[in-house]
């Protein structure tokens, strides 16, 4: 049984009240940040994109995420079953041994995954994060559960959410931030000649090699001040060029 508090938000959901959603689902659901990804399949890797999100911390998480291939998020997707984790610190680093150390930085507590997806389509997750560690009520399970249902069938009738009714756009708005990592990911494909899984695979390594934000690399990438090449991308790192 949702809260009518959610009734009332999956109605706006799906009506024409443009108010900003986002903060909206934090309050509803008592969290700190909320994320909405969808997922984008490279092939024998899998990331997702963030469509827009509450809180920085909540965006620096799902950067870290992408950054590092593994989390609540991306296990969510891959899964199709929600991760809840209450309790971050308690989590074993063998589940995620990069993301736990990683993540020591950020103040997330406890992260709560929910898929978005019918059957074997998967499609995206709905991420909750909370600075202090505390499980969702079974209220706030139910809600959440039922915002995913409600994202997955927004997701099918528009492409994306707020496709058609402008309601929920990427965030910021106008950019779409992920995008330049798919596009540093094809033209780093074609300067190694490799398919483009391995190449986002190789772009997730210098990012993380270099402790730097996988969009800021992949922005120098695009605009050529970086090139990988198989004679230098190794434990150098690629060319850059500074001319």
């Amino acid at each position: 049984m949702i809260s009518d508090r959610m009734a009332r938000v999956l109605s706006m959901l799906y009506g024409a009240d443009r108010d900003d959603p986002t903060e909206l689902f934090a309050e509803v659901l008592d969290v700190d940040g909320v994320t909405v990804s969808v997922s984008v399949d490279t092939g024998r890797t899998a990331h997702t994109e963030r469509l827009w999100s509450h809180g920085d911390v909540a965006v620096a998480f799902s950067d870290l995420q992408n950054m590092l291939g593994e989390g609540p998020e991306i296990d969510a997707v891959r899964s199709r079953s929600a991760v809840l984790v209450p309790n971050l610190d308690a989590v074993q680093a063998e589940r995620w041994p990069l993301l736990v150390p990683a993540a020591a930085d950020l103040p997330v507590a406890a992260v709560f995954s929910f898929p978005l997806g019918v059957g074997a389509i998967r499609l995206g997750a709905l991420t909750l994060l909370r600075t202090q560690p505390r499980p969702l009520s079974g209220e706030q399970l139910d809600d959440a559960f039922a915002l995913a249902a409600a994202l997955t069938t927004t997701v099918l009738d528009n492409g994306r959410p707020g496709l058609a009714s402008g309601l929920l756009e990427p965030d910021p708005p106008g950019e779409w931030q992920q995008a330049v990592v798919h596009q540093a990911t094809g033209m780093i494909s074609v300067q190694l000649s490799v398919p483009l899984a391995e190449a986002l695979v190789r772009l997730r390594a210098m990012a993380f090699s270099r402790d730097q934000p996988i969009v800021e690399l992949s922005r120098d990438v695009v605009a050529r001040r970086l090139r990988f090449s198989e004679s230098t991308c190794g434990p150098q790192g690629p060319e850059e060029n500074r001319g």
